[in-house]
This record gives structure tokens, sequence and C-alpha cells, in this order.
């Protein structure tokens, strides 16, 4: 019986092996990948989402938008086609929490520096105050790549509809002005389809490693074939 082992020991021990090959093979054939959440305004809290788009549950997407970046360049949505990109909403004399979230914004940009697929582009909530000149020398003091990263400035009115109806991220103030606002932490990932796919705290680290995880995610689904 010992010598019949001994004689089959190798084949069973390369079947056994080859077996969990084969297995190994069929789960990752069958696991299904893992996909990110659509996000549509329903599914936000609604301090954060214009009244007139709080119940809407599908086709939710990013609206053309036309602002000027940190060196007088035209910025449109087309500069974002076919891009995975984050978005935030900041001011330049921001004394809390949008030093953090710039420098977290700079951590991506460093992740992602040679990655053409990843771009970045931080809207400002106080356009008259962020002029391109003072976006041009907060982007020279924080290291932004201006191949990567656009700060942009615009009308007023038209960055707050874009950031209450479309990236859905800040909250309505109301007391200065219909057109006041008070902008969260929040990171918004769009999709190569200008959809949302995620919120992210852009002061928390633990929030940017998800964040990270999750660019990675969405690339692997608009990665070619």
């Amino acid at each position: 019986m010992g010598a019949n082992f001994k004689k089959y020991q190798s084949f069973i021990v390369l079947f056994l092996i080859i077996s969990g090959g084969i297995l190994a093979l069929f789960y990752s054939a069958l696991k299904p990948q893992k996909r990110l959440p659509i996000y549509q305004p329903s599914m936000v809290n609604f301090e954060l989402v214009d009244s007139t788009l709080q119940h809407v549950k599908k086709f939710h997407k990013i609206a053309p938008f036309s602002m000027t970046n940190q060196n007088g360049e035209t910025v449109t949505e087309k500069d974002y086609d076919g891009k995975i990109y984050i978005a935030d909403f900041f001011f330049t004399t921001c004394p809390t929490i949008c030093p953090k979230m710039t420098a977290n914004m700079g951590v991506l940009q460093s992740e992602f520096i040679k990655d053409p697929q990843i771009k970045l582009l931080s809207f400002s909530v106080t356009p008259q105050i962020d002029s391109v000149a003072q976006l041009k020398s907060y982007a020279v003091e924080k290291g932004v790549d201006d191949s990567k990263w656009n700060l942009v400035t615009g009308n007023k009115n038209d960055i707050y509809t874009l950031a209450r109806k479309s990236y859905l991220a800040v909250k309505d103030d109301g007391e200065g002005g219909p057109y006041d606002m008070i902008h969260t932490e929040n990171f918004i990932l769009v999709d190569p389809e200008k959809r949302i796919r995620g919120f992210y705290d852009g002061t928390d680290w633990e929030a940017m490693q998800t964040l990270l995880g999750d660019i990675r995610i969405l690339k692997k689904e608009y990665s070619s074939p």
C-alpha cells in the first residue's frame, strides 16, 4: 500500500495543484467585479441638493459649464470628456477646512501625476475674491500642476447652480442673498460619463484611502477590453 502511494505521490500532488489553479480561475471568472454606485439627487443629503432635484432618482449628470482657470484659460466640461475626475469647492482665503482639502488634492495629484485619465477640478465659491491672479498665486504656492488640476472661478450664480444642481456639494446659506453658499469638505468622484460615483471627506485620511481605492475600481470599469 505504502509503495503504491509513493509511486503515485508526485501525480497526486501535481493533480491537486492543477485542480487548485482551475478552481481559482473559475472563482475569479465568476466573482462579480466590484462597481461603485451611481449617485442620484434622491440619494444625497437634501441640504446639499437644489429643491427641484431632491426626488430625482435616475439619469443625473454634471451639466455643461464654462469657467476660467488659474492661467486665464476657459475650462468647460469638454476638457473632462472621457476622464475620471475629482471635484471640490473651496476658496483661497478659507482658514479652516480648505488647507487640508487642498493638501489632499495635492496627494491625489502626486498619486496620479502620470495618469492622463485622472484629473482634478476645484471651484471657488468666492469668485469675487478669487480672481485669476489670486488663483494663480494660490496654485503656485500649493504646487498645482496646470496639466492635471484646474482651479476655476466664474459667475457666482453659475457656480452656485453647478454646486447645488450638478455636484450636490454645498449648502444654501440664504442669509446674504439667493446665491450664497456654504461649501462642504466633500470631494466628488465623477466618471467619464459625467455621473457622480462617490463622495468623500476631503479632510479625512481614511476617506482619502477609500477614494484612492475607488478611483482604481473606476479605472477598471473604464479600461479598454
